[in-house]
């Protein structure tokens, strides 16, 4: 065989492969979300792997995209962080982005996480109560009404 030949048969036999490991690859990264309290450097590692992979498969993802994607699979705790990065408009590089991250986790940690707790009273539900035909529904009015008792003395007690 023509060394052209062989290079076109090889690529028609590893090419499927290749497809199911990019949609696999792809699909890792994209599902990719950092839990709450976990490292943040391991995260970032794994995500630019898949992204390392992606590249390697020919299919390389700009830079800018993949940024976009890790903060998209940063915690809520984070979104101060990607809010200043987004509106400063700061172009970095991955291992860029990876440093202001771990940057940014271990100050959080030394200030310690300052949550609040936002607290609702529930509404409670008033019991129907059976209506009777006017026998204690009228209040006292005039003179009959109850008036306070006691008062405020000159002394301010």
């Amino acid at each position: 065989m023509v060394a052209y030949v062989m290079i076109h048969n090889l690529k028609e036999i590893y090419e499927g492969q290749a497809r199911q490991e990019r949609y696999e690859t792809s699909k890792a990264l994209f599902q990719c979300k950092m839990s709450e309290g976990s490292p943040v450097g391991a995260h970032v590692i794994k995500m630019m792997g898949y992204i390392q992979t992606l590249e390697k498969l020919g299919f390389p993802l700009n830079d800018e995209f993949a940024i976009d994607v890790i903060m998209q699979s940063l915690p809520d705790s984070s979104n101060q962080f990607v809010l200043n990065f987004n509106m400063n408009e700061i172009n970095k590089t991955l291992p860029q982005l990876l440093g202001m991250l771990r940057t940014a986790e271990s100050k959080k940690k030394k200030n310690g996480s300052k949550s609040v707790l936002m607290v609702r009273v529930a509404k409670r539900k008033r019991k129907k109560v059976a209506k009777s035909k006017g026998i204690g529904k009228t209040k006292p009015k005039g003179k009959n009404a109850l008036k306070p008792i006691g008062g405020i003395s000159k002394d301010g007690k």
